[in-house]
C-alpha cells in the first residue's frame, strides 16, 4: 500500500469535472520528501504526517492543512526557517518544529508567515529550541493558538527571539500559547487591532512587550517570574484587564507613553524569588537599558522592584487592580497627566507610591478613591469611605530619593519631630498624591481561570 494517498470523491470523476475538485488527504510517512507533497498539493488539501521525524525546510504555497500525528516531528537543518507560509488560510497543526537557524537579522523561525500569509492558523503544535518560535510579518489576520513555544535556553539574552513576533500585522490572536525561555514571551511593533489573551509566560524577560501597537486587548495572562510582566510602550487604546503577575523581579506593569487605555482587573504580586529558575547568562540586550541583571540580593527579596512603573502615560483610566508585595506599588513620573487611578488596592508594598513632581494629584474620582493597606483611618459613618484623605509621600520620602544615604538618619529624632510637624500643619506637606476619598476595606482580589501552578 503505498504512504502517499489521494482519496478523490468518485462523483469528480462522474461528472468530469476539470479543474476544481474537492480537498483530498495526502498521507506522508517520514521516509517521503515532504517538500515534493506540499508541492504537488493543490488548495485545500489535508497533508496527514505519520508519526517520525520529517526533514525541513519546507514551504507552503498552497491553501492546505498540514496536519501532524502525534509524534510527527518536523527538524531544521540549523539554518533558515523551518516552516515558511507563503500562501493565505493555511493550517498547521499537531507537529513537534524544532532547528531553526539562529540569525537574528535574517529572522530565523520555527514557522514563519510572510505577509502574503493571511489567516494564517497555527495551533497545537510544540516549537523547541527555535530562535523565533513563529514570525508573524504581516500575515493579517493570522490566529496562533494553543501552542507550546520554548525558545533557546541559556547563552546571551540578547542572541535570543522571542515566543511570537508580531509586526504590521493586524487582527491576529495569539490565545491559550505557553511560553518558556528566549527573549520576550510575545513582543509586537508596529500593528494594530490585536488580540493577546490566555496566555502563559515563564522565564522569559518580557511576557508580553508592546511597541507601536493600538487599538489592542491584552486580558487574562500569567506572567510567573519573569524580568518583567507587561511592558507597554507607545502605544494607544489598549484594553490590558484581567492578567496576573506573579513574583516577575523587575516591574509588574510598565508603562511609557502609553495613552487613553483602559487598565483594569490586573494583579501584581510578589514573593519569595529564589524558587523560580533564572535562565539567563546576562541581562537584557543594553539597547533600552531598563532591566537589570539580578544579584544575589536581588534573587532571594520578595516582589518585584515596582509593582506597576508609569512614565510619560496619560489620559488612561486605572481600576480595580490589586497591587501587593513589591518595593514600590506605584511609580509615577515624567508628567503624566489625565489618568484616572481609582479602586485599585495597594496591599504590603514597602512604598505605596514614589511620586516624582511637585503638583498635588488627588487620586479619586467621584467620592471614591483607592485601599491603602498602611492607611490607619475611621470610618464613623459606615460609608465605607476613610474620614480623612491619605498622603503616601512627605517631605521626608522626598529627602530619600534626592539623597538615598539620609537613610541613615531615617529613626533621628529630627526626622521624627518634622513628620509629626507636618501631620499638625498640611500646609508642610510637599506637592504629590493625595487620595481624598480612601477605601476603608480593599475591593475583591482579582483571579484567573487559569492555574499558577
Amino acid at each position: 500500500m503505498s504512504y502517499l494517498l489521494r482519496i478523490v470523491p468518485a462523483a469528480i470523476f462522474a461528472a468530469g469535472v476539470a479543474g476544481s475538485a474537492s480537498a483530498e488527504t495526502l498521507k506522508v510517512a517520514p521516509e517521503q520528501p515532504l517538500q515534493a507533497v506540499l508541492d504537488r498539493a493543490q488548495n485545500g488539501d489535508v497533508i496527514e504526517l505519520a508519526p517520525g521525524e520529517y526533514k525541513g525546510a519546507i514551504r507552503i504555497d498552497h491553501r492546505v492543512v498540514l496536519a501532524g500525528r502525534p509524534g510527527a516531528v518536523l527538524a531544521g537543518a540549523g539554518a533558515g526557517n523551518v516552516v515558511t507560509v507563503n500562501s493565505p488560510d493555511v493550517t498547521i497543526r499537531g507537529v513537534t518544529i524544532r532547528g531553526s537557524g539562529h540569525d537574528l537579522e535574517a529572522m530565523d523561525s520555527g514557522i514563519f508567515l510572510e505577509k502574503t500569509a493571511e489567516r494564517a492558523v497555527v495551533e497545537n503544535n510544540r516549537l523547541e529550541g527555535n530562535l523565533f518560535g513563529i514570525y508573524v510579518h504581516g500575515a493579517a489576520g493570522s490566529r496562533v493558538e494553543r501552542n507550546i513555544v520554548e525558545g533557546v535556553r541559556g547563552g546571551r539574552l540578547n542572541e535570543a527571539g522571542n515566543g511570537v513576533s508580531l509586526w504590521n500585522a493586524p487582527d491576529v490572536t495569539i490565545a491559550g500559547n505557553t511560553f518558556r525561555y528566549g527573549r520576550d514571551g510575545i513582543f509586537t511593533i508596529s500593528s494594530r487591532k490585536d488580540r493577546f489573551i490566555n496566555n502563559r509566560f515563564e522565564q522569559v524577560r518580557f511576557a508580553v512587550h508592546y511597541m507601536y501597537t493600538n487599538d489592542s486587548e491584552v486580558s487574562g495572562n500569567i506572567s510567573i517570574g519573569n524580568h518583567v510582566g507587561y511592558a507597554i510602550m507607545y502605544s494607544n487604546r489598549l484594553v490590558i484587564r484581567g492578567n496576573i503577575s506573579d513574583r516577575d523581579r523587575d516591574y509588574g506593569l510598565l508603562f511609557n507613553y502609553a495613552n487613553y487605555s483602559e487598565l483594569e482587573g490586573n494583579r501584581v504580586t510578589g514573593g519569595p524569588l529564589d524558587n523560580i529558575a533564572t535562565s539567563r547568562d546576562e541581562g537584557p540586550d543594553d539597547e533600552r537599558g531598563m532591566v537589570p541583571e539580578a544579584t544575589p540580593a536581588q534573587s532571594l527579596r520578595s516582589g518585584p522592584e515596582k509593582c506597576v512603573f508609569i512614565y510619560n502615560t496619560n489620559h488612561n483610566r486605572i481600576r480595580n487592580n490589586w497591587f501587593e508585595g513589591c518595593g514600590i506599588g506605584v511609580h509615577f513620573t515624567a508628567g503624566s497627566e489625565g489618568n484616572e487611578i481609582t479602586g485599585n488596592a495597594f496591599v504590603g508594598n514597602r512604598n505605596q507610591v514614589k511620586y516624582v513632581g511637585t503638583r498635588d494629584l488627588d487620586w479619586s474620582k467621584n467620592g471614591r478613591g483607592n485601599y491603602w493597606s498602611d492607611n490607619p483611618a475611621f470610618d464613623l459613618n459606615g460609608d465605607g469611605i476613610a474620614d480623612t484623605a491619605y498622603r503616601p509621600n512627605d517631605l521626608v520620602d522626598r529627602v530619600l530619593w534626592t539623597a538615598p544615604a539620609a537613610k541613615v538618619l531615617i529613626n533621628s529624632p529630627a526626622v521624627q519631630v518634622l513628620r509629626w510637624a507636618q501631620a499638625q500643619f498640611p500646609a508642610l506637606y510637599p506637592g504629590g498624591v493625595v487620595d481624598t476619598h480612601p477605601l476603608i476595606a480593599p475591593p475583591p482580589k482579582p483571579s484567573s481561570s487559569r492555574s499558577l501552578k
